[in-house]
């Protein structure tokens, strides 16, 4: 990693054009590449020799201390990292040898890892040397280790030895010259003894890059890897020169001794010894599942596939559902997977009855009624109308891919269950490689270069907006044939503008795409039917002793591994808690699959928009839209899944189908001809297509394709290869045309069907999904202070959407206690129709202090005061940090102690009973210990009285907690901030808003830190914080000179100015920060101004739906404007409002943005 600069692609290319057959790669301690190289050496034609430069051990790999052979002032020419290692180059001469290799590259990890370098020795080489060559190494290898240290007696026996161990046709003396003194001090011993035991030399030149013009690129790429820059005199580097793909004429010409030639000749007979047959083949390698004596795979999944549909139906199967349950599993049986649905419906059946939860289905998956008859998916694919030849496909035979979504606390659990049933040695997590990406190049090429952050990071902020979250290519600016070209100009002028951008980027277009480092994929798990080590090479995590696979997932799908997705849905975590919660506090036990879909509080929920929290429908613009298409069923519920994307929201799919749904837009067919025919497929979605499986029902309907043949075509559709997109138009028109479909229609209909493709959605997973946000939307409305504080808890760690939500529980009269010693537990917790801070919260309180804290309560009663807590409590908790916090977050305010008082006492009442707790700890009782009281003694400090003024209050809350509870400074001005803001803080971070868009908001400063440009100029670096959350905001020269006396912690204003979302977190560049004013608002009504000509009734009737929306307190007046005439009409009070930024962005979205500027 960070030393290999070659790519692959330019590599062959050049090893072709100088007529080589053969190339080697040997990367340091690992094969991470072996594959790929594999492959895209035999796609150009060139024999690949796959290969590794070992780290060998200078003893036993077990050995994890250092071992020198020389003497201390011989250090520099001893083994290799201070003692830890040297080097030896090994080849695969076949398929037994490639096996080998793989062997012993991965015990080099599992047994021999020391810090950084996974370390063979010489036991395990004779172990699995069949197959294999190798040779004495480049210069740290242990035989010119011993020669440079002057032992050639130990160097020839090291030398004699490898020679046995690997055949003497398969150990070869290897020399370089990169002109480097190290390679030419051992050169006359190596002659030497590869005369005395008759070796034969080979030639090797050590390629780190392709061209010789990509030097600068790879020096460049030694310094990230070492975090230094190019100047640094005593950076590492190498030495020599000639690290470059050199041609046959080239290497020849280094040396004109007679061994140097015919380690040349030589390296010709080891291509020639290598024999690739066989490397990489696929093979069948899915788990099998264990069947019960007696029984087959067949025989067994048919009767597990019985036994769930009498789980499922236990009334009865009907005839449509034991039709398509037939033809699934004769399918399944007939493309060899009925071992995949055994293994993956164990597990999750294990998980299922071990408590942890698991998701109804994700993907296509839930399309297969096979799957929700083992339990695999929670949701009846036929009533909902999915398609099973969308998850497999009788025409196109590939793997199943089934995804399951756990409790993200428990999916350890479930990968700990699998590698136990079906075996360590078969189960891996995914090793995953992270490139340096555009923007990093530049940022990393910078940096070497010496140059300012300033200007790597002027640089990335000129890209234009990342597009699917990818930037342009920094190729792809000087490209004019690229798509994003005109979109680069700024770049392209800086370019040209500045020499050191010139130089930063130049040198960082050498840089992008290279590995930058290894990763463990979030969620994939490799399963195999036999030992992994087999057929791929594996590594050993050092810090948890975790097993990844050394290639990524496509490479081991390719060679027959099975991959599995265990993800963790934090969702299912919240419903899970939510539902323990309300048990204990109703004594219900809810079932979630049995829950009708038609619940009545849900759908009200649903169509005021009212889903902050609830799954999937979370976002700003999601909830405007739920407010414009009130759902009132299930079928509303998926499609707005799908229709939330840039692709159907481009096409306005999304409100058109609002529209249609609430007869505010006619339905019309894509052509008259189709009106009946497709009346089934699309009346769900009001004539619209938005599924994949709509797609592939009309194929079927009106050209009378198979299921399967459906799938065919709209895959064809999606990856838009005009060859194959022809050949499916000639079936499709010639089975539309026997249908009796008119050239008009056909046309018409393709046209539809064909850009559509680009953003169709898998309703599979938009039902099974959806399913997960009617539950979460349906505890919200029924189970409000159980839902919230199960969602509190999930975000304990976040403070912007902590405040966030704690905010949506005061617009829904939730009521947020702050912590309470008496009252806390770990998490937050619902009290009532309240929801109590859980102790866990508190900053310096770790869970072992709010364990001992709970455990007193439980065992020795509630605490009666301060004193009868530190009484109560363990040692743990006695700590002077620790009760400070408590403290100062309110946990002892029902006490009625004031806090000032207890933190100017804390340290001398922790003081007075420490000593007991010592003894206490120790199993030794106070002198007193059996007289009643006695300790009271100890503790005789009395409390001042006196309270901190409330900002003081405030701010150490809000230290402790992350955010304000029990008050905000804030309050109170909510409706002058929203009445001036475009939208919340938290608005600002929504997907649907764009960068550079001018925004204004309002909220209180914190964290203001003036600061100094180079010029002596002064700007601002700050956080605005409204009720929802905080954003970072950056105040410039050129503005802070117009509001520098505005800028001071705590103050209140408002905001204009450019959103930055070029960065993973957005921020504001400040136009203009003004003071609203905060004195004579008398909690007046809400003017909304509209003109007379728009005072339709199907506008004012949205008007009302709105204030509707936001019930509340406030009057509404309406203004409307004709000419020079103003008439203010007062609303009923039935449409009083409560005034937040929601009601605000719903008001200028339906009247437009003067609507409020009265």
């Amino acid at each position: 990693m960070l030393d290999g600069a070659a790519r692959l692609k330019q590599m062959f290319k050049q090893v072709g054009d100088l007529g080589m057959p053969a190339i080697a790669m040997t990367d340091h301690g690992n094969m991470h590449g072996a594959y790929d190289f594999y492959r895209q050496a035999t796609g150009a034609g060139i024999k690949p020799i796959i290969g590794i430069e070992a780290y060998v051990a200078p003893g036993s790999r077990h050995r994890k201390k250092p071992v020198l052979w020389g003497e201390p002032h011989q250090r520099r020419d001893d083994v290799s990292a201070g003692g830890y290692y040297t080097h030896m180059t090994i080849w695969a001469r076949d398929e037994r040898g490639l096996k080998n290799l793989m062997k012993l590259s991965s015990r080099a990890y599992t047994e021999g890892f020391v810090r950084k370098w996974a370390r063979m020795d010489a036991e395990i080489l004779a172990e699995h040397s069949e197959g294999l060559m190798a040779t004495t190494g480049c210069p740290s290898g242990e035989v010119q280790t011993r020669l440079r240290l002057g032992q050639f007696d130990e160097a020839l026996a090291a030398a004699a030895k490898y020679q046995e161990l690997f055949g003497r046709d398969n150990y070869f003396l290897e020399i370089m010259d990169h002109g480097l003194d190290i390679e030419r001090r051992v050169r006359e011993g190596l002659t030497e003894i590869s005369r005395k035991l008759n070796i034969p030399p080979l030639v090797t030149n050590d390629s780190h890059y392709t061209y010789e013009s990509d030097a600068t690129s790879h020096d460049a790429l030694l310094c990230i890897q070492t975090g230094k820059q190019l100047a640094d005199p005593d950076r590492f580097r190498f030495d020599g020169s000639g690290y470059y793909i050199k041609t046959a004429d080239e290497m020849r010409a280094v040396d004109t001794s007679d061994l140097w030639a015919e380690g040349c000749r030589n390296t010709l007979l080891v291509a020639e010894r290598v024999d690739p047959t066989g490397m990489f083949g696929f093979r069948n390698l899915m788990p099998t599942f264990p069947v019960p004596e007696g029984e087959t795979e067949e025989s067994w999944f048919r009767k597990e596939i019985e036994r769930g549909m009498r789980r499922r139906y236990p009334e009865g199967v009907d005839e449509v559902h034991r039709r398509q349950i037939d033809y699934e599993m004769d399918i399944i049986l007939q493309m060899g997977f009925p071992s995949y649905f055994l293994v993956v419906a164990d597990f999750i059946m294990w998980a299922k009855n071990n408590g942890i939860r698991v998701g109804p289905g994700r993907g296509s998956a839930a399309g297969s009624l096979a799957a929700y008859a083992l339990g695999i998916t929670d949701l009846d694919p036929l009533p909902h109308g999915l398609i099973f030849e969308r998850f497999l496909n009788p025409d196109r035979v590939s793997m199943p891919d089934v995804d399951i979504d756990f409790d993200e606390r428990r999916r350890g659990d479930v990968i700990r269950y699998v590698t136990e049933k079906y075996g360590a040695d078969k189960v891996a997590m995914i090793a995953t490689f992270g490139t340096i990406k555009a923007k990093a190049a530049i940022k990393d090429a910078a940096r070497v270069l010496g140059y300012p952050y300033a200007l790597g990071d002027r640089v990335s902020k000129a890209f234009p907006p990342a597009v699917m979250g990818k930037d342009i290519p920094l190729s792809g600016i000087f490209d004019r044939d690229h798509p994003r070209y005109n979109e680069a100009g700024e770049l392209r002028r800086l370019y040209e503008e500045d020499v050191d951008v010139k130089s930063a980027i130049d040198l960082g277009r050498g840089l992008e795409g290279l590995i930058r480092q290894t990763g463990v994929h979030a969620a994939g798990v490799i399963m195999s039917s036999e030992v992994l080590t087999d057929y791929i090479p594996i590594m050993r995590r050092d810090s948890d002793g975790a097993i990844i696979t050394q290639f990524d997932y496509p490479t081991c799908e390719t060679l027959g591994l099975l991959k599995m997705d265990f993800l963790g849905l934090r969702n299912l975590t919240i419903i899970d808690d939510c539902l323990k919660m309300i048990e204990a506090n109703t004594g219900t036990a809810i079932d979630l699959l049995k829950l009708p879909l038609d619940d009545r509080r849900t759908y009200e929920l649903l169509g005021r928009g009212d889903t902050l929290g609830v799954f999937q429908l979370d976002g700003g613009g999601m909830r405007s839209l739920l407010r414009l298409m009130r759902p009132d069923n299930f079928e509303d519920i998926s499609a707005v899944g799908a229709l939330y994307r840039p692709g159907p929201m481009g096409a306005n799919s999304h409100t058109n189908y609002a529209l249609r749904k609430n007869g505010q837009q006619e339905i019309v067919p894509i052509h008259e001809e189709f009106r009946e025919p497709l009346a089934d497929i699309l009346g769900t979605t009001y004539g619209l297509i938005v599924y994949q499986e709509q797609v592939m029902a009309i194929a079927q309907k009106v050209a009378g394709f198979s299921l399967g043949k459906a799938d065919l075509l709209r895959r064809a559709m999606g990856k838009k290869k005009k060859a194959e997109l022809d050949r499916q138009f000639e079936s499709f028109e010639q089975g539309m045309k026997a249908n009796g479909y008119s050239a008009a229609a056909i046309k018409t209909l393709w046209d539809i069907l064909l850009p559509f493709s680009d953003y169709a959605f898998n309703k599979a997973h938009s039902a099974a999904y959806g399913l997960v946000s009617y539950w979460t939307a349906y505890l919200k409305a029924n189970y409000p202070a159980e839902y919230m504080a199960a969602l509190l808890t999930s975000v304990k760690d976040d403070k912007d959407k902590s405040a966030l939500y704690l905010n949506e529980c005061r617009r829904m009269g939730i009521k947020v206690l702050p912590p309470d010693v008496n009252d806390s537990d770990f998490d937050f917790t619902p009290r009532g129709s309240d929801v109590r801070f859980g102790l866990s919260a508190i900053r310096n309180v770790g869970g072992n202090v709010v364990d001992g804290i709970i455990s007193a309560r439980r065992e020795k009663g509630r605490f009666a005061d301060f004193k009868d807590f530190l009484r109560k409590v363990p040692m743990i908790v006695c700590n002077k940090r620790v009760i400070e916090s408590l403290i100062k977050a309110g946990a002892f305010d029902s006490f009625a102690h004031e806090r000032k008082g207890l933190v100017l006492i804390h340290e001398q009442a922790v003081d007075s009973v420490i000593g007991i707790k010592k003894n206490e700890a120790q199993g030794q009782d106070s002198l007193f210990g059996a007289v009643e009281g006695a300790e009271d003694q100890t503790f005789d400090v009395r409390i001042p009285a006196g309270e901190w003024d409330k900002n003081t209050v405030l701010q150490f809350e809000r230290e402790m907690l992350g955010l304000y509870v029990s008050d905000h400074p804030l309050f109170g001005v909510e409706h002058i901030l929203s009445a001036g803001a475009d939208c919340s803080v938290a608005a600002l971070q929504d997907e649907t808003r764009p960068d550079g868009q001018i925004v204004t908001v309002g909220g209180i400063l914190s964290g203001v830190q003036r600061k100094v440009t180079k010029k002596g100029d002064t700007w601002v670096l700050t956080m605005l914080e409204d009720l929802e959350g905080a954003i970072e905001v950056m105040i410039f020269p050129s503005a802070y000179q117009l509001c520098s006396t505005v800028l001071a912690e705590d103050a209140i204003v408002f905001v204009k100015g450019r959103l930055d979302k070029r960065e993973d977190v957005g921020k504001i560049i400040a136009m203009e920060v003004t003071a609203p004013d905060l004195t004579g608002e008398g909690g007046g009504p809400l003017p909304v101004s509209l003109p007379l000509a728009r005072c339709t009734p199907p506008l004012i009737g949205r008007l009302k739906e709105v204030l509707i929306a936001h019930p509340g307190k406030t009057e509404v007046h309406l203004q409307v404007h004709n000419g020079p005439k103003t008439t203010v009409v007062r609303l009923d009070d039935r449409l009083r409002v409560a005034l937040s930024p929601a009601l605000m962005g719903d008001l200028k979205q339906l009247l437009g943005p003067a609507c409020l500027g009265a």
